[in-house]
C-alpha cells in the first residue's frame, strides 16, 4: 500500500485484513484515535489508528490524527451522514497539497479558529473571545475567503494544517 493509509469501512470484519496488511507493510497498529506525541507531525512513525467511530467527538479526533499524519481505519457505516462527513473530511486532507501556502489569518481569526478545532461551537468561541456572535461569524467568513474555502468546518481544517506548517 502506497501513501498514508486512510480507511472508513462498515464494521471490525472488514477492517481486520486492511488492518493485518498495513502491519505487514511495517505500518505500527494503535486502538483509538487520540494522539499523544508532542510532535504535530508524527507521519514518520508509520501508526494507524483504528477503531469505532460512534459519535462526533470521534470524528474530529479521527481528522486530526489524519491531518498529523497517522493513518487511520475508521469503522462507521459508510452512508451515514457521519461516515460520508468523516470521507468527505479525509478526501480533503489528501487532496491538500503537500507544501502548503502561506495565508496570512488576522490573530483573531486564528483565535477563533483554535477555539473550534478545540471543539467548542461558534457561540462559544465568540463568548471566549469576548465578541458577540455576528462579529464571530463575520471574522470567520474572511478567515474562509482568506483560506480559500466555503465551510467553517474546511477552514478549521486548512487552520489545523497550516498551524505548525
Amino acid at each position: 500500500m502506497t501513501g498514508v493509509p486512510r480507511h472508513v469501512l462498515p464494521d471490525l470484519a472488514a477492517a481486520t485484513p486492511v488492518l493485518r496488511a498495513l502491519t505487514r507493510d511495517g505500518w505500527h497498529t494503535r486502538e483509538g484515535f487520540a494522539l499523544i506525541s508532542d510532535s504535530w507531525d508524527v507521519s514518520d512513525a508509520r501508526l494507524v489508528l483504528f477503531g469505532r467511530v460512534t459519535d462526533d467527538d470521534t470524528v474530529r479526533l479521527v481528522v486530526l490524527a489524519a491531518a498529523r499524519g497517522a493513518g487511520v481505519v475508521a469503522v462507521v457505516d459508510p452512508t451515514s451522514h457521519r461516515g460520508r462527513a468523516l470521507r468527505a473530511d479525509l478526501d480533503r486532507l489528501a487532496l491538500a497539497p503537500a507544501t502548503p501556502t502561506r495565508v496570512s489569518l488576522r490573530p483573531e481569526q486564528v483565535a477563533l479558529l483554535a477555539r473550534l478545532a478545540a471543539g467548542e461551537t461558534i457561540a462559544a468561541a465568540a463568548a471566549g473571545e469576548f465578541l458577540s456572535l455576528r462579529t464571530a461569524n463575520r471574522r470567520i467568513a474572511a478567515a474562509r475567503a482568506a483560506l480559500g474555502v466555503r465551510t467553517t468546518r474546511e477552514a478549521v481544517l486548512a487552520y489545523l494544517r497550516h498551524r505548525d506548517g
